[in-house]
């Protein structure tokens, strides 16, 4: 049932990905204007992605009909595999924020628009994302808050689950989003339809990322008070700049509980640049962002996901991915740390944690 409220009014809150989780959803890739080669090779990643967390909560994989005999046949047998159509495969995004009054669930159902709109959006048209919250709401049979008139995706905010959200102005204050509202107009809605108390804005997020910038790649709550930052030293990247900016704005704020927040540096890998075999895979179609070769691609080990009793991070042939499985250990002694090599979801635009959505587990929050 769609609610007139908001979660602010009915006592909802937006718990921490941290969190116990009910289950996971994953979409599957098959864009052949932004997956190489039809996306057979991001295939093979999802899969394991989709193997790596049903080791610890269950998995649904959303697919399109012309592609659910072909998901069926490579995903386990404990992966429910459900036809849903879609525009493209970042359920994160398009997917709904859940929220939860600690015995019941409901869902967010915020406006998307792919990430820019006509202004400067990755792709049309996108109506069939924007349905995907709406459907993921019925198959979890939980009632849903639609913000007609504002755009959202899930991977420009995080939160603490105590009241605390992190955001980028790169992204929510893109001109292809919603460029009729003020920044105060912005965090009212957040406020309401979040049950936030505190927003701290990083001014950029990863350098270049196609997104405007989200938080989920750069910036990620360990816990309350304890916190993930994309990092790195050296001072010819243009990353550099982001980061000190990012740490000096975390170091002067406070959560909704007034803690200092604690920061784990997590060293970015070397910039990782699109091949010609690679570009050469990806369908050249007008109105959708192009794949060209010697791009830069927003590679972050920030982009890590946190399930029940772990966390899947991704890998990218790097010399840091060594590290960036050790600090995430540091960081969350409790969990197993399981890391994914994962170029082939990058190369569609993001990483582990964009393709994946959770479902909080209500009655143990």
């Amino acid at each position: 049932m769609r609610r007139n409220s908001t979660p602010r009014e009915d006592g909802f809150r937006m718990p921490g990905e941290f969190e116990q989780h009910s289950g996971t959803y994953i979409i599957w890739p098959q864009r052949p204007d932004n997956w190489r080669l039809g996306g057979k090779p991001a295939q093979k990643v999802f899969t394991e992605v989709a193997k790596a967390i049903s080791k610890y909560e269950p998995v649904t994989v959303c697919v399109n009909e012309d592609q659910y005999s072909n998901a069926r046949h490579w995903l386990p047998d404990d992966v429910r595999v459900v036809e849903m159509s879609n525009n493209d495969s970042w359920v994160r995004d398009c997917g709904p924020s859940f929220v939860t009054n600690g015995k019941e669930i409901r869902g967010v159902d915020w406006g998307f628009n792919a990430w820019g709109g006509l202004v400067d959006g990755l792709y049309f048209p996108w109506d069939k994302d924007d349905r995907v919250a709406q459907k993921i709401c019925e198959i979890e049979k939980t009632d849903r808050y639609r913000t007609d008139g504002f755009v959202l995706e899930g991977g420009s905010i995080h939160v603490d689950g105590e009241g605390t959200l992190v955001t980028t102005e790169e992204c929510l204050l893109n001109k292809g989003r919603n460029s009729h509202l003020t920044k105060e107009d912005i965090e009212n809605k957040l406020k309401e339809y979040l049950n936030v108390e505190k927003i701290i804005w990083l001014k950029r997020g990863i350098y270049n990322d196609e997104t405007n910038g989200h938080v989920d790649n750069i910036f990620s709550f360990v816990k309350p008070g304890e916190a993930i930052l994309a990092w790195t030293e050296d001072q010819n990247d243009p990353q550099y700049e982001i980061c000190q900016e990012c740490m000096q704005i975390l170091e002067q704020e406070t959560d909704s509980k007034g803690r200092k927040i604690k920061i784990h540096k997590l060293l970015l890998p070397k910039p990782v640049l699109i091949t010609d075999e690679e570009s050469g895979g990806v369908d050249a179609v007008d109105g959708t962002l192009p794949r060209n070769a010697g791009d830069r691609l927003a590679a972050s080990y920030a982009n890590f996901y946190i399930v029940n009793g772990a966390v899947i991070f991704p890998m990218f042939g790097d010399p840091n991915d060594e590290n960036a499985g050790k600090v995430l250990k540091e960081a969350f002694p409790d969990r197993e740390i399981v890391g994914i090599y994962a170029r082939e979801i990058l190369l569609g635009g993001g990483n582990i944690h964009c393709i994946t959505q959770q479902v909080p587990k209500a009655e143990e929050m």
